[in-house]
């Protein structure tokens, strides 16, 4: 008894019911390049917002600088009197944490303000990439 051709690809058609694992490789490669190129484009916004964020508290600490000095006439500032008693008895503008940077170091001041045209205190950092973010134009 010969079987109709018809009926032998229906046969087969019917017994596969899954995927190949040539299929299965090229959708799992296919996910990890769009996850790769993701995961870069969000590693450069983070980056970014760091910076940002460093910018924004080198703002916020010029002014408590500008505070600080009005406070204490004829003290010259640094970061770390900002988290200490001041000269004139009064308590800490900030804390020890606000002082720090996005990547952990602890901001820099330089009092005579050339960045800034002598109008205020230079406050400023530096990236893991070498760029100086500060309270200035860059």
């Amino acid at each position: 008894m010969l079987l109709q051709p018809s009926l032998v690809r229906t046969s087969a058609r019917s017994l596969r019911r899954g995927f190949s694992l040539l299929e299965v490789l090229v959708v799992v490669a296919i996910i990890v390049m769009l996850a790769g190129l993701g995961g870069y484009y969000v590693v450069q916004r983070y980056e970014e917002a760091k910076v940002s964020t460093a910018k924004t508290q080198a703002l916020s600490l010029g002014k408590q600088i500008e505070i600080w000095k009005t406070n204490n006439p004829g003290h010259e500032p640094t970061i770390d009197s900002l988290y200490q008693q001041q000269p004139n008895g009064g308590g800490p503008l900030m804390s020890r944490d606000q002082t720090l940077d996005p990547w952990g170091k602890p901001f820099r001041v330089d009092s005579a303000g050339t960045r800034n045209n002598g109008q205020q205190a230079d406050v400023y950092t530096t990236t893991p990439k070498g760029i100086t973010v500060g309270n200035f134009s860059n």
